[in-house]
Parts: C-alpha cells; structure tokens; sequence
C-alpha cells in the first residue's frame, strides 16, 4: 500500500471539523469558531496545515523540523522499497498491523510521520503529536487518511485527558527531551487502565559503540547552526562514506576506528547506493543536531515500569538502544 497522496479535495472548514471530531474524545470541549481556530476547554488554539497548533514554534527541537523538511519520505517503507519501519515496529512493539478498530493510539513525537503510516492502518483513531513543525510533514504526505487528526504539542504537557489512550506510542523521541523520566510519566499518565505503553531510548552503557562517537563531537555540533551542520554533513558524509565502510568491515577493530568519525552507516543493508548516503546524511544529523541528547540504563527504564506500578511489562535492548512495553495495570 502506497502512501497516500494529500487531499487537497478537503476545504479548510471541512478540515477543521473532521479534526475536532477525531480529538474531541481525548480531550476538553471543543468548539470550531472559524476554518482556523477553536477553543479546546478555555484555550484557544489555531488550526494551520491540517495540524491543531498547542504551540507554534520549533523551540529547542528546531534541527528536527529542519531534519524531517529535508528528508521528507526517505525513512517510508513505500518509498525506499524495504521493510525497516513496519519491521521494527513489529519488532519492538509486538503489536498488530491491522484490527485496531475502535481504539484510540497516541503517536508522541511522529516526526515525518514513518510510523504514522504504519499505526494509521491499524484501523485505530491516531492523534499524531509532535513537538516542532516537523508534524506539518506527516500531515502533508499521511493528510488524505481519514482516521488521523495532527497537532504539535509537547510531551511534557500534553493536552488531553489522562487515561484518554488505549495505546501510546513514543519511539526515537524520549532521549530528545530535557527529561526522560518526567516524559515516561507524561506518557504513562495518557495510558488507560489495561492499556498499553510503547517506548524506546537510547542506550547509556559503558561498551564502546561506533554510533558513540556522537559524544566526542556534539560539544561543537550542537553550538553551531542546524543550517550549518546539514550544509557540512551533506558535503561531508558522501566523501567520508567508502572510507568509513572499509573502517566498518573490520572484524572488531572496526568497532573501534568506527567509534571516532560520526557517520551513520547501513552498508549492511539492502539500500541502493543513493538511499544509503541519504540515510547516512540523515542519521549522522539526527545524532549530532538535537538539543538533548540523554541516553538511560535498562535498569533506568525498567524502575520507571516498575515505580509505575506495571506487572506486564517488558524491558530490552532494541534497534534504537533500549525498548520497554508494558500493560498499565487495570483498576
């Protein structure tokens, strides 16, 4: 199944509606004033973009909307011919790809929407959030799917009503924010009474790893400008590429060489050679741009199930560094 085109067929007023409908379960009461506001309890908030605006600035997450802008569609299964997203969702989610019907799921931090596309065809309601307007790239490419309604919003105060969601799903998202326990209990306090929690952050641990070579270089990174860097990593990264995969290929001396110089590499996969140094500008971006960047132990992540009350529940290292699902006790 492709992804779907916008619909542009849709007027403003007709946008607006189907978005208060979608949210008005989650959330205070909603009143459409105009094709681009409403009043959701006692505040007003705007409608832009096919997105319900709870803020309206990239604040400290302005690399990410620059990231997601510039590299719209390159992480969509459909687009790059693979299966990497919908197979770690499955993967590290042990949820279903279909036959969600009449459930509500939070998408906390969608970015460009890779993982929109997947939860949308559960057959779920999907409230799709992000912190910056990078959430205006999942609205334009997953726009034309009837079940979604967007809003850029924070995590840290979100703004719905606790126990709203059947399923919350927040991956590739906490490490970024300035606190990530405070976000698992954000999140936590969206999950229903039984229902279930998705999370995955990077690994703090004491092995040395190529992709840590980030920490020796975000002192400089992260203090010049994300227009900067990209411009740099965009020349950088095609050059530097042959070089780091003949590094990479060495039995376990590549695991050292390649833990000095950043760069994101997927030399083992079934990339063509375009998406691969696409992938490599993207990732090594992603690693090196964002304001927090705040990795957690297993045992971190398994104290906050734990003090959260969860039984069911789950913690391992994933694709992404550590993943923890579990089932909100039921009342």
């Amino acid at each position: 199944m492709s992804v779907p085109a916008p619909n542009h067929a849709e007027n403003a007023t007709d946008g607006i509606a189907r978005a208060a409908d979608l949210l008005a379960p989650v959330t205070a009461d909603i009143t459409v004033l105009d094709s681009t506001n409403l009043r959701i309890g006692d505040r007003a908030v705007s409608f832009q973009n096919s997105v319900i605006r709870f803020r309206e600035d990239d604040g400290y997450n302005e690399s990410f909307a620059l990231q997601w802008k510039a590299f719209r569609l390159t992480q969509y299964d459909d687009r790059n011919g693979t299966s990497l997203t919908r197979d770690r969702y499955m993967r590290e989610t042990g949820w279903p790809t279909q036959g969600l019907e009449g459930e509500v799921i939070l998408e906390a931090g969608c970015g460009a929407g890779r993982f929109t596309s997947i939860l949308a065809k559960t057959g779920a309601t999907l409230v799709a959030v992000d912190y910056s307007s990078a959430v205006d790239v999942s609205a334009e490419v997953n726009g034309g799917v009837p079940n979604i309604v967007f809003a850029q919003a924070d995590i840290l105060d979100l703004p719905f009503y606790p126990g709203a969601f059947d399923r919350v799903f927040c991956h590739g998202v906490i490490q970024h924010t300035p606190d990530p326990a405070k976000t698992f209990h954000c999140l936590n306090a969206m999950v229903k009474p039984g229902g279930l929690l998705s999370i995955d952050s990077y690994l703090k641990d004491r092995k040395i790893r190529p992709w840590k070579s980030k920490y020796l270089w975000r002192w400089w990174s992260t203090r010049v400008s994300p227009e900067r860097l990209m411009g740099f990593l965009t020349w950088f990264i095609p050059k530097w590429l042959p070089i780091d995969t003949l590094i990479k290929r060495l039995p376990i001396l590549g695991t050292y060489a390649g833990a000095i110089i950043p760069c994101w590499n997927y030399f083992y996969t079934d990339l063509p050679p375009a998406l691969k140094r696409q992938w490599a500008i993207l990732d090594t971006f992603d690693a090196l741009a964002p304001t927090f960047d705040n990795p957690v132990t297993i045992a971190e992540m398994d104290t906050w199930f734990r003090d959260a009350s969860y039984i069911e529940y789950e913690v391992r290292e994933g694709g992404n560094g550590v993943v923890g699902n579990g089932r909100k006790p039921a009342l």
